[in-house]
């Protein structure tokens, strides 16, 4: 089954320290509701770190906890979306972008990438209008695996100055990066901070903790944003409204302490090359990933849905590229065991 993009690496065993820990010092009020944003000492943890990462000094106030990174997607929509408004996204992208952008009366709006999935600015540039509110990016890229160079995104940062001001609009950048530790060859991601000043930053510690289903992440504000306040107040009354509450509590204080920490990621390097070798051995054409767990190969046919199906037959399970807005193409995740891969090659 390489349909799913389920971790398949144990969390660190600081995890765990910090879970024991916490569970034999558990005091009253300890899973009692906090404020909307999170606990302020989890978000002043998390401000820390994500200074030295963003090269920008972050404060505890423009952090919010959230219920992973599609909570802390919805939480952002619901924030700056006005009925109709456009969010930009270039394809291949998550096919769950349409249904968050939909959920706030909003509407996705794609546009196309370069060879090699990188990021076409003529296209976006092409695409914005006085309905735009937003574009919406995530590096590394589900389902390519591209990480989006620092130059692209400076580029765009700059395109996105330069549009807003002609359209008298603030135009927002998300950049939604739960992958942003799963890299290889040497491969680092851009602090997207310094590269545009009303810029969102979504994640969550779902993959570089290796612990998806406790649905921990967090939304950070870049301090510079020019409506910088106003976004922070909705960004606190959204997390709320839209039935999260607030993040897990045992989560938040789990993760104070484990900024920088993360799983042995090194282990899908050996993954990727293993699938990588293996697949280029049998003549499928693919850009290789720079980042994330998953290879997004040309279908050996136009149809890429019949030919997944055609996989179905020989007991593999992988996605067609359709469902990504990128036909001709399918996804396989290798977050799987590595006998998984081998025994799968030969299908």
């Amino acid at each position: 089954d390489f349909s799913l993009g389920n971790p398949n690496l144990p969390p660190p065993d600081r995890f765990k320290e910090v879970l024991l820990d916490l569970i034999q010092s558990s005091k009253p009020g300890d899973h009692g509701y906090m404020p909307n944003t999170g606990y302020p000492f989890v978000r002043e943890a998390v401000a820390g770190y994500l200074s030295k990462e963003q090269k920008t000094p972050v404060t505890q106030d423009e952090v919010i906890m959230t219920c992973g990174a599609a909570g802390a997607l919805n939480v952002t929509l619901k924030t700056i979306l006005d009925p109709q408004d456009e969010v930009i996204c270039p394809a291949p992208y998550f096919v769950e972008y349409n249904t968050y952008v939909d959920n706030h009366g909003g509407i996705l709006k794609t546009v196309s990438t370069r060879p090699g999935f990188s990021l076409d600015l003529d296209a976006i540039s092409d695409a914005i209008t006085e309905k735009t509110k937003a574009v919406l990016i995530n590096s590394p890229n589900n389902p390519t695996g591209q990480v989006y160079p620092e130059e692209s995104l400076k580029h765009l940062g700059t395109l996105l100055s330069e549009k807003g001001r002609s359209l008298n609009r603030t135009l927002y950048l998300i950049s939604d990066e739960p992958y942003r530790k799963i890299v290889y060859d040497g491969v680092s991601v851009p602090s997207i901070f310094p590269c545009y000043k009303d810029s969102i930053i979504v994640t969550s510690y779902s993959k570089d903790l290796s612990i998806p289903g406790e649905r921990i992440g967090f939304i950070a504000v870049n301090p510079g944003a020019t409506h910088r306040q106003s976004l922070l107040g909705g960004l606190a009354l959204a997390n709320r409204i839209l039935g999260f509450v607030n993040a897990p509590a045992l989560m938040q204080r789990a993760v104070a302490k484990l900024q920088g920490v993360q799983a042995d990621l090194a282990a899908y390097a050996r993954k990727r090359k293993l699938l990588c070798d293996g697949m280029a051995e049998c003549g499928y054409e693919f850009t290789q990933p720079r980042g994330a767990f998953y290879l997004f190969p040309k279908s050996p046919i136009p149809d890429d849905v019949k030919f997944v199906q055609a996989l179905q037959e020989e007991l593999i399970l992988a996605v067609p590229g359709s469902g990504f807005m990128g036909p001709g193409h399918f996804r396989v995740a290798f977050c799987v065991d590595d006998e998984t891969i081998i025994n799968a090659l030969p299908g």
